[in-house]
C-alpha cells in the first residue's frame, strides 16, 4: 500500500508534510522554524485551502503520535493470523481480580505455561511493545497475545485466575 506524503517548504515559516488519504483528503503538519507545530485540515473542494488548523503543544503532538501509533501497531498485530495458519492474537483485558495485577509480567510464566508470546501492553494511550518479565502489569492492561487458540484460552484462564 502506498502512502502518499509531500513535502512543502513554507519560505520564512517552516515546512508543511501533507499526507493525502486514500479519500483524497489531505492532513498536513507544519513544523514552524520557532519549534511550533500545527496540525492543518484542508478544504474537501479546495485542496490548497485550509479549513481549519490546530495548534499543539510538544505534549499533544506526542499523545496524538502515541494513539496514531498504537493503532497501526495493534491493526498490524491483529492481521497476523490472517497470514499465519494457527496462529492468532488476542486482546485481555488484565482484571482487577487477577492475581497478577500489581505484579510483573514475569510472575504470570505465560509463555512456559501457555507456549503463547505477550507482544504488548496497552495501558490507557500508551504502548508497551515487546514487555519484558520485568514490566509490571496494572489492572485495566490491554495485554497483546500471539499463540495458537488452545494456548490463547489458557492464557485467558491463568490472566484471570492465577497458575491454579
Amino acid at each position: 500500500m502506498s502512502i502518499r506524503v509531500e513535502k512543502v517548504d513554507l519560505p520564512g515559516i517552516g515546512t508543511r508534510h501533507d499526507v493525502v488519504t486514500k479519500s483524497g483528503r489531505r492532513i498536513g503538519i507544519v513544523s514552524h522554524r520557532t519549534g511550533e507545530r500545527e496540525l492543518a485540515i484542508f478544504d474537501v473542494h479546495d485542496p490548497d485551502a485550509s479549513s481549519d488548523s490546530i495548534v499543539l503543544t510538544d505534549g499533544e503532538a506526542s499523545a496524538l503520535a502515541d494513539v496514531l501509533g498504537a493503532s497501526v501497531m495493534l491493526s498490524q498485530l491483529l492481521d497476523i493470523g490472517e497470514h499465519a495458519a494457527g496462529l492468532a492474537t488476542e486482546q485481555l483485558v488484565l482484571p482487577a481480580s487477577s492475581p497478577f495485577a500489581g505484579g510483573v509480567l514475569g510472575d504470570t510464566k505465560a509463555r512456559t505455561r501457555t507456549s503463547t508470546s505477550i507482544v504488548a501492553i496497552v495501558r490507557d494511550s500508551r504502548v508497551i511493545p515487546s514487555p519484558t518479565p520485568d514490566t509490571r502489569l496494572e489492572s485495566g492492561d490491554t495485554i497483546i497475545a500471539v499463540g495458537t487458540r488452545s494456548g490463547l484460552d489458557a492464557l485467558a484462564r491463568l490472566l484471570n485466575n492465577g497458575p491454579g
